[in-house]
C-alpha cells in the first residue's frame, strides 16, 4: 500500500499522538488491583501496537506465494 509512503507527515502525527497517549495510558494510571486499570493499561498497549504497526507499514512487502506444481 502506497498511501503510508506517500502520506508521511500524517503517519508521522498520528505515530506520535498514538504513542504519547498509549504512553500515558500504561504509565500514568496506578489503579492496581481494580479491573478499570487493566483495561485502561490494555486500551494503552493497544494504542503502542497501533504506533508500532504504523511505523512498519510502508516497509512491508507483500509476498506472493508460489503455485508448486
Amino acid at each position: 500500500m502506497k498511501f503510508w509512503q506517500e502520506h508521511m507527515q500524517l503517519r508521522t502525527v498520528l505515530m506520535a499522538v498514538l504513542f504519547v497517549a498509549g504512553l500515558a495510558l500504561v504509565v500514568g494510571w496506578r489503579m492496581t488491583g481494580s479491573l478499570t486499570g487493566l483495561g485502561i493499561m490494555l486500551l494503552g498497549l493497544a494504542l503502542l501496537l497501533t504506533a508500532l504497526y504504523l511505523y512498519n507499514k510502508p516497509f512491508s512487502e507483500t509476498k506472493k506465494k508460489k503455485k508448486s506444481k
